[in-house]
C-alpha cells in the first residue's frame, strides 16, 4: 500500500517549485502519494519561509498543532524544510521534538534518503548543508500538464540587502545550465504547459553555461520561446541593479515575453536605499523603468515596498509615495519592515513608532489600491487575449485566465477544454482583485 504525504507550504514561488519537487521525488523513490488531510498522512513536511517577522513562531505553532496528530499516530513523521529550516537546523528538535527530520532548500533531494534513515534507525536526520546545484541532478524531471508552470534557474543570492536572510538561508547565487533548464521546460511543454514561469531570488543576474560558455536570463528567454508549445513566459524577482541593457531588448524581439515584469524598489528614498544596500538610487531606477517602456510601450509593473525601516523619516517616505505616484505601479507586496536575524538592519537603530508605521503602510497600500484598480478599469471594453489556467476558485460554473499584462480574468464556461488554451476575452468589468468577461467567438 502507498504512504500517504501531505505538504504544507509557507512563502514564494520558490518554495511552490521545491515542494513540487519533493512530492516527485518521494513518489518516485518511496511509492507516496498525496494524502486528502494531515490527518491521514504517514508524512507531513512543513516547506518554510523566513522573510517576514515571527517566522520562527509560526512554524513552531505548527509544529504543535502536528504533534497531536502524531500523538494519536506514533508511526506518522514530521519534516521541516526550506529557510527556517537552514536558519535554525538542529534547534527545531532541541525544541520541537516531535520533529523528525530538517532539511535545507540545498538538500530536499536528499529527503528520501533522511526519510529512511530515519525510518530504519530512529534517529532524527538533520542536512542543511549547500551543495549547490547537486539536487537538480536528483530531482525527477516530468510535465505536470498544468497550464503555467514555475522552473527554477538560479539558486541563492549574493547581494547582502542590510534587510534580507535569503544569503544565509539559499547561500550563494549558483545557476543552472541552459541546457538543463530547457530539458526540464520541454518535458513541461509536452506534457501540455504553455507558460513558463523563470525563477530566481535574483533571476537576472542568472549566468548559466550554454554550450559550455556563460550566458544570461535573455539568451534563455530566446531560447525557451522557440520550444514548441511554449507561448507565454514571465520570470520573478528581478533586482533593479542586474537589469542589463540585453534584457531590456529582449522584450523587442520576443512576443512570447510577457508585459508585465517583477521590479522592487522598496523605498523612494535614496538615503533609505542606501541603507538597504540595494546599489541604485531613485534616478536610475526611474530611467531602467523609461528604457524598458521605450521597447514595450504597455508594460506593467509591480513592486515590493518596505515601510518603516530603521530611522525612515517623514521625507523619506513621501519619497516612497513620489516614486509610486510616478510609476504607477499596477500591483504590490507592501510591509512593515520586521528584522531578520543576523541582517545588518536588525543592529540599526529605530526610533519609528510602530504607530507611524501602521499609518504609513495604510497610506501606502490605499494609493496602490487605488492605482491598481484604475489599471483594472482601463482593460474594459478592451479585448485581451489570455491563457485559460483552470476553473475559478470561488465560481465552479467559471473558468480563470490571466491576461499578458498578468491581470487574472475569470469568465463564464463550463468548457474545461479551454483550460492551456489561449483566447480572447472580452473585458466587461473590473474588481478589485480580478476582471470580468465574455469569450470572444
Amino acid at each position: 500500500m502507498a504512504k500517504k504525504l501531505f505538504i504544507k507550504t509557507h512563502g514564494c514561488q520558490m518554495n511552490e517549485y521545491d515542494s513540487a519537487k519533493m512530492f516527485d521525488l518521494l513518489e518516485e523513490k518511496e511509492d507516496f502519494e498525496m494524502a486528502k488531510t494531515e490527518e491521514e498522512a504517514d508524512l507531513l513536511i512543513l516547506n518554510t519561509c523566513s522573510i517576514r517577522e515571527k517566522a520562527q513562531e509560526r512554524v513552531f505553532h505548527q509544529i504543535g498543532r502536528w504533534r497531536k496528530i502524531k500523538d494519536k499516530n506514533p508511526n506518522l513523521k514530521i519534516a521541516i524544510g526550506g529557510c527556517v529550516a537552514s536558519q535554525e537546523g538542529e534547534k527545531i528538535i532541541k525544541r520541537a521534538p516531535a520533529v523528525d527530520i530538517v532539511f535545507g532548500p540545498q538538500t530536499l533531494h536528499k529527503l528520501p534518503e533522511l526519510y529512511n534513515e530515519k525510518e530504519n534507525t530512529n534517529i532524527n536526520q538533520v542536512d542543511i548543508s549547500f551543495p549547490k546545484l547537486e539536487k537538480f541532478s536528483h530531482i525527477p524531471i516530468r510535465g505536470t500538464g498544468e497550464p503555467s508552470a514555475f522552473v527554477s534557474i538560479i539558486e541563492g543570492c549574493n547581494k547582502y540587502c542590510s534587510f534580507c536572510v535569503v544569503p544565509k538561508t539559499r547561500g550563494h547565487e549558483v545557476s543552472r545550465t541552459i541546457e538543463d533548464i530547457l530539458n526540464e521546460i520541454s518535458a513541461l511543454a509536452d506534457k501540455g504547459t504553455r507558460e513558463i514561469n523563470l525563477l530566481g531570488q535574483n533571476v537576472n543576474n542568472f549566468k548559466g553555461t550554454y554550450k559550455g560558455e556563460k550566458s544570461s536570463l535573455a539568451k534563455l528567454i530566446e531560447l525557451t520561446a522557440k520550444i514548441e508549445n511554449i507561448e507565454r513566459i514571465r520570470y520573478t524577482t528581478s533586482h533593479p541593479h542586474e537589469f542589463k541593457d540585453d534584457l531590456v531588448e529582449v522584450y523587442d524581439r520576443v512576443p512570447e515575453l510577457v508585459s508585465h515584469v517583477h521590479l522592487p524598489v522598496q523605498s523612494g528614498s535614496d538615503r533609505v536605499l542606501k541603507l538597504m544596500r540595494r546599489r541604485y538610487n531613485v534616478e536610475k531606477y526611474l530611467h531602467l523603468i523609461e528604457k524598458i517602456k521605450s521597447v514595450r510601450p504597455d508594460m506593467s509593473f509591480s513592486s515590493d515596498f518596505i515601510v518603516g525601516f530603521p530611522g525612515e523619516t517623514i521625507e523619506d517616505f513621501e519619497g516612497t509615495m513620489n516614486i509610486i505616484n510616478e510609476v504607477k505601479f499596477d500591483e504590490s507586496f507592501s510591509f512593515i519592515y520586521s528584522p531578520r536575524p543576523n541582517t545588518t538592519a536588525s543592529d540599526m537603530p529605530d526610533d519609528v513608532s510602530q504607530q507611524e508605521k501602521k499609518e504609513r503602510l495604510n497610506i501606502l497600500q490605499n494609493r496602490l489600491n487605488q492605482l491598481s484598480f484604475g489599471y483594472s478599469r482601463k482593460k474594459v471594453g478592451t479585448v485581451q487575449n489570455c491563457l485559460v489556467n483552470g476553473q475559478s476558485k470561488r465560481d465552479p460554473g467559471q473558468l480563470q485566465a490571466r491576461t499578458i499584462c498578468n491581470r487574472i480574468v475569470n469568465f463564464s464556461s463550463n468548457d474545461i477544454d479551454l483550460v492551456g488554451q489561449m483566447i480572447n476575452i472580452q473585458i466587461n468589468e473590473a474588481l478589485p482583485n480580478c476582471l470580468r468577461g465574455n469569450l470572444q467567438n
